[in-house]
């Protein structure tokens, strides 16, 4: 698919999945109900907060997509991300709609996510950890991005107890959809010159839940 089809079957509330990591191509599939992370809103329990501001990863951003969705493909025995979606994503990062927030220690990548960037929505595709906490630490990174960038809703698609911890709540599958295209023509930032990574984290935290 190119770019803009792909992007397209995202505007619709579609978005693509494998059943197992060695199948070829992938089908679209849409929730009856679609789950959301709050942004500026996110909870953050009081222990995950101390550690965030304890810095304990070097945080950065589209250095290593590529690493990114390899190692959430490849972290858990069952996936949806085959390599037909890993080449897909991989085009939408050179085409600057996809990203990845990732925790760098001493060298390694040891945690991220990445994502989908369409107007003023995020859409959360996947995360992973190699160390206690990174991919949460990874997250709270991004709702502060989103956050300072002007992003109105973060899409985590299905619910997952994982992310319940941080507010995670359900809207009918029409409503997301409303609220999307009422806001493709946004143009908020997720690259945003000048961002200040610690700046930009402790301002969030001292707003977060």
């Amino acid at each position: 698919m190119t770019t803009d089809e792909l992007l397209n079957m995202y505007a619709m509330g579609l978005f693509p999945m494998a059943e197992y990591r060695e199948d070829d191509g992938f089908d679209f599939f849409a929730p009856y109900t679609r789950a959301l992370l709050p942004i500026s809103q996110l909870h953050v329990p009081r222990r995950l907060r101390r550690k965030a501001l304890q810095y304990p990863f070097v945080i950065k951003v589209d250095t290593a997509f590529t690493e990114v969705i390899n190692a959430c493909a490849n972290v858990r025995d069952a996936t949806w991300i085959n390599n037909d979606i890993i080449a897909q994503y991989n085009q939408l990062h050179m085409d600057g709609f996809a990203h990845s927030v990732e925790c760098w220690q001493e060298g390694k990548l040891v945690g991220g996510l990445y994502g989908v960037s369409l107007g003023g929505t995020f859409c959360g595709e996947s995360m992973f950890s190699h160390v206690s906490d990174a991919s949460k630490i990874a997250l709270i990174h991004l709702c502060a991005r989103l956050s300072r960038g002007g992003y109105i809703q973060l899409d985590s698609q299905f619910r997952n107890p994982h992310l319940d911890q941080f507010g995670l709540y359900e809207i009918p599958q029409d409503n997301y959809i409303a609220k999307m295209q009422n806001h493709l023509s946004d143009t908020p930032l997720f690259i945003q010159k000048d961002y200040d990574e610690r700046k930009s984290v402790e301002h969030f935290l001292q707003h977060a839940l």
